[in-house]
């Protein structure tokens, strides 16, 4: 009953019905998702898949973000190239409890049909989008944390049917078709975590995007796929749970009860998700340095007691470039407290190959510890004077207790997508801000 569960209730959800808490999370999510995609657009992952895919495109009728509305393409590549524009950075949003950043998948796939239908609604939008965040976020939880724990990128293992569920919606499908979409998506599983730190991560949510759009698409036409593909002995959740036992019951049980879009955060700085204890705690180290006047270079030792996530995901030593240095501990904390800060710049190349930034990289000795929670950290810097300063981060920024406000959000929207657009982002803020409120997102999408 699990895939008929989800699909009844993706198709009888209304933008009425969503209370105004979950309405502002899903503009905030989507709002983020923009500036994510406009600041990779440039990336050298995207301009790639850009370049071998581009013989292959088709009539132009969806936007790739980043090109100030010059550059379209046929809505399934749009989907692909603008989820992977969107997690380049590994600056997206993440569900806290299962890991997954879901709204890559879900809005790359939704705002390229409803670019390429036309005709869609802020709010019709805004439903769709919480609708697929929803169902990612649910068979998430229910496989979590065996599926994760053998290997699968559960961004993109789950969002090829988040975003079936999102852009079925955006098509008005049936219970029953969106029941096939489901199953359509669910056997386009897609993610490895061995991927981690090159090109082909952020390919997963692309890809996942793309398949869910497809699998609406086909669904549409009369495309079938079993009506239990989710909860079946050799279904979805069975054969990726990893050993486990998947509690699809209990967890869409709790559908338009408990909103998973409300347990989503953001993330300060453009790496994975544990690091960010971590960096938090260093750059206010390196404010606590400057205030006591010390230098980065009478530093002898760091110390990190850290979550044991942090050393599974995290231990690249020697990073070599940008994408490799967002998977390292070493790398996050070393620019926190050599620079005092961790934005898109500080992950370039340059300053990951940087001999200052090494130096203290080579410096920092990370720990596992049981008993931290996962936003958390203790950091000790030891001096060669002998003396010392700790840090106890309880709650890292942009853990659902530090929230980033929508100021911050802002700012983080424009200094990064500054690096693509000019002065024009902060025109691009807005538009992204206003979508929810639209008669038409297609208008507004075709700016940015």
């Amino acid at each position: 009953m699990a895939t008929k569960t989800l699909a009844s209730w993706a198709t009888d959800l209304t933008a009425s019905s969503l209370p105004d808490s979950v309405i502002t999370a899903a503009r905030r999510s989507l709002y983020n998702f923009i500036g994510c995609a406009i600041a990779g657009s440039s990336h050298r992952t995207v301009s790639k898949a850009q370049d071998a895919l581009s013989p292959f495109f088709g009539k132009a009728t969806s936007t790739l973000y980043g090109h100030e509305g010059e550059v379209r393409v046929d809505a399934q590549h749009a989907a692909l190239l603008n989820g992977i524009a969107s997690h380049v950075h590994d600056y997206d949003d993440t569900h806290l409890s299962t890991i997954i950043h879901p709204t890559g998948p879900v809005a790359s796939a939704a705002l390229a049909f409803a670019e390429y239908k036309g005709g869609i609604s802020g709010p019709e939008l805004l439903c769709a989008l919480t609708a697929g965040i929803e169902a990612s976020c649910k068979i998430g939880l229910a496989v979590w944390p065996e599926h994760y724990d053998i290997g699968w990128h559960i961004t993109s293992s789950t969002g090829s049917i988040g975003a079936a569920v999102a852009v079925g919606k955006l098509m008005h499908l049936s219970a029953e078709q969106m029941a096939h979409a489901i199953g359509i998506a669910a056997v386009q599983v897609v993610g490895l975590r061995e991927m981690f730190g090159s090109d082909t991560k952020s390919f997963h949510p692309g890809r996942a995007a793309q398949s869910g759009l497809l699998a609406a698409l086909l669904a549409e036409k009369g495309y079938t796929s079993s009506d239990q593909a989710l909860e079946a002995k050799r279904g979805w959740a069975n054969v990726v749970a990893g050993g486990g036992t998947p509690e699809l019951h209990k967890y869409l049980s709790q559908l338009g009860q408990i909103w998973e879009i409300e347990a989503n955060a953001f993330k300060p700085f453009p790496c994975g998700i544990v690091c960010h204890p971590v960096i938090d705690g260093c750059i206010q180290l390196h404010n606590d340095m400057s205030r006591s006047g010390r230098t980065p270079e009478a530093i002898v030792k760091i110390e990190a007691r850290v979550h044991p996530l942090v050393i599974e995901l995290t231990s690249k030593r020697t990073p070599k470039d940008g994408l490799e240095a967002k998977f390292s501990v070493y790398h996050g904390a070393a620019v926190g407290l050599l620079l005092g800060k961790a934005g898109p710049a500080q992950y370039a190349k340059e300053v990951v190959q940087d001999k200052a930034v090494i130096e203290i990289r080579d410096k920092v000795d990370a720990a596992a510890d049981v008993d931290l929670a996962a936003d958390e950290t203790y950091l000790t810097v030891h001096f060669s004077d002998g003396s010392k300063l700790e840090k106890h981060v309880q709650h890292a920024v942009g853990s659902l207790e530090v929230p980033m406000s929508d100021e911050q959000l802002t700012a983080k929207f424009v200094n990064q997508a500054e690096l693509v657009l000019g002065e024009s982002a902060r025109q691009a803020s807005n538009a992204a801000w206003s979508i929810g409120e639209a008669k038409d997102v297609a208008e507004v999408l075709r700016a940015l």
